[in-house]
C-alpha cells in the first residue's frame, strides 16, 4: 500500500510542480500521506534542479496600461450648395460621401470618432434648407457613419433652426444611422442619461453644451432639449457620469466670436472652469474657423494642479464657406493612455492633419472635397504627377496657415 502510495504521490507532485508551492498537499488528505509528500517534494526537486521555496507566492499580474485613439472635426454645415451638389438626379439620393474621399484614411484606426452636427435634418417633408434655418438631408447620417463616424454633438445655435420636432427628428436619423448623439434631448430622461463609452477599457464620458439657439427660444415645457452652458447643469452631469464610473470626461463646447482666430476670455475662463471640475478634453467649436490648442494648467484648492487638453475651435469640417481662414479645417488625432497601476487617464500626444475644403465651379464633379495638404505635398514631391504645381502651392500655403491657427502638435 505504502509502495503504491508512494509512486500516486510521484505522480501527482510531479505534475503539480509548476503550480504554486503553498497548493502542493491540496490532494493529500492523511498525516502519513503529507509525510510522504513532503520526502518525496524534496527528493524530486532536487532531482530536476528546482530551488521551491517553502512559501513561495503565486506570480503576480501585471497590470497594463490600456491606449485609446479620439478622432475629432469641427462643424459639418450643409449650406443650400453642398445640399445640391450632393445631390444625384439618376438615384434621387443627396450622397455626401465624395467629399471625404481624400481623408478617409485619418478615421481608420480611431477608437472613436466624434464630431459636431451643425445642421438638423428635419425630413424631406419640412423642405432641405441651408442658412439661417438649416435643414440638411438625412443621408448625412448615413454618410457620417460610413465614413466611421461614432458620435455627433447636437448642442449648438442651430438645433432649434426647425423647431423642437426638427431637433427630435435629426436624432431619430442619427439613430438610424447608428451614430450616438449628445447636446440635444426629446425626453428628461434622455438629458439625464450620460452617454458613456468603453475606449479599450477606459470609461470614458461625453458631454456637450452650446452658449445659445440664435435667439430661438427653448420651448418652456421643453427646457430639457438643449443643454445650454449653464454652470450648474454642467456640474450635474459631471457629477453623473463620474457616479456611472467615467475615468476621462471630454465637453464639446459651442462657443466663442465667430471667424475671431482666437480664444477670447470666457472662453478661456470656462475652459479653467471645465479642468477644475475635472473634465480633461475640451472640444470647441462655432467660429467656423481654427483657433489653437493648448495643454491648460489649472490651480486648485490645495495648490495642486489639474490639466486639460482644450481645442478652442476646430473650425468647419465642411461647409460653402469662403470668407478666408473657413476653408482651413484639422482632422484631430488624440492618443489617451490608462496607468495600469493607478488608473490614471492623461492625454499622451495630440496630431493633427491640416486639410482644405476645396470648391470648385457650379456643376463640376466632386464639387465639394476636403484636400489632404500633407498628402499633396508628399505625392508632389515625389513626382507622382497627381497634383498640379498650383496645387501643390495651394497646400504649402494653407499648411502653413492651419499650423499658425492651432500651434504646435502636442507629444
Amino acid at each position: 500500500m505504502k509502495k503504491y502510495l508512494k509512486t500516486m504521490l510521484l505522480t501527482i507532485l510531479t505534475l503539480q510542480l509548476t503550480d504554486c508551492a503553498i497548493n502542493r498537499f491540496r490532494t493529500i488528505e492523511t498525516v502519513e500521506e503529507q509525510v510522504y509528500a513532503q520526502e518525496i517534494s524534496k527528493a524530486t526537486t532536487s532531482k530536476i534542479g528546482l530551488n521551491l521555496a517553502p512559501n513561495l507566492k503565486q506570480k503576480e499580474t501585471v497590470d497594463e496600461d490600456s491606449f485609446a485613439t479620439i478622432v475629432s472635426f469641427g462643424d459639418a454645415l450643409c449650406h443650400m450648395p453642398v445640399n445640391n451638389a450632393a445631390f444625384d438626379k439618376e438615384t434621387g439620393i443627396y450622397d455626401f460621401s465624395s467629399i471625404f474621399k481624400y481623408v478617409e484614411k485619418y478615421f481608420e484606426d480611431a477608437t472613436i470618432v466624434i464630431g459636431n452636427c451643425e445642421s438638423p435634418m428635419a425630413g424631406a417633408e419640412r423642405g432641405y434648407s441651408g442658412y439661417p434655418t438649416f435643414n440638411a438631408p438625412e443621408h448625412l447620417a448615413t454618410d457620417l457613419k460610413e465614413l466611421g463616424v461614432d458620435i455627433m454633438t447636437t448642442a449648438n445655435n442651430h438645433t432649434l433652426d426647425k423647431g423642437f420636432s426638427g431637433l427630435s427628428a435629426t436624432l431619430d436619423f442619427l439613430d438610424e444611422a447608428d451614430i450616438f448623439h449628445v447636446g440635444t434631448s426629446r425626453t428628461i430622461e434622455e438629458q439625464n442619461t450620460i452617454l458613456i463609452k468603453d475606449l479599450n477599457g477606459i470609461k470614458t464620458a461625453f458631454l456637450s453644451y452650446t452658449y445659445g439657439t440664435n435667439g430661438i427660444e427653448i420651448p418652456k415645457d421643453k427646457e430639457f432639449c438643449v443643454n445650454l452652458i449653464d454652470e450648474d447643469l454642467i456640474l450635474m452631469q459631471i457629477a453623473q457620469a463620474k457616479e456611472k464610473g467615467a475615468e476621462l470626461i471630454i465637453a464639446s463646447i459651442h462657443w466663442g466670436v465667430e471667424y475671431q482666430t482666437t480664444e477670447n476670455t470666457e472662453q478661456r475662463r470656462l475652459a479653467e472652469f471645465l479642468i477644475q471640475n475635472d473634465v480633461q478634453i475640451i472640444l470647441g467649436s462655432h467660429p467656423h474657423v481654427l483657433q489653437p490648442m493648448k495643454m491648460l494648467e489649472v490651480q486648485v484648492e490645495g495648490g495642486k494642479v489639474k490639466e486639460g487638453l482644450v481645442i478652442f475651435s476646430q473650425g468647419n469640417f465642411f461647409s460653402n464657406q469662403r470668407d478666408i481662414n473657413t476653408r482651413n479645417t484639422a482632422i484631430f488625432n488624440i492618443e489617451i493612455r490608462k496607468d495600469g497601476k493607478t488608473g490614471k487617464v492623461t492625454v499622451e500626444r495630440v496630431t493633427y492633419a491640416p486639410i482644405y475644403m476645396n470648391i470648385k465651379g457650379v456643376g463640376e464633379k466632386d464639387r465639394y472635397e476636403l484636400l489632404d495638404l500633407n498628402e499633396i505635398i508628399r505625392s508632389y514631391e515625389a513626382n507622382e504627377e497627381i497634383w498640379s504645381k498650383a496645387m501643390y502651392e495651394l497646400a504649402l500655403r494653407e499648411k502653413e496657415r492651419c499650423e499658425k491657427l492651432i500651434g504646435k502638435e502636442i507629444k
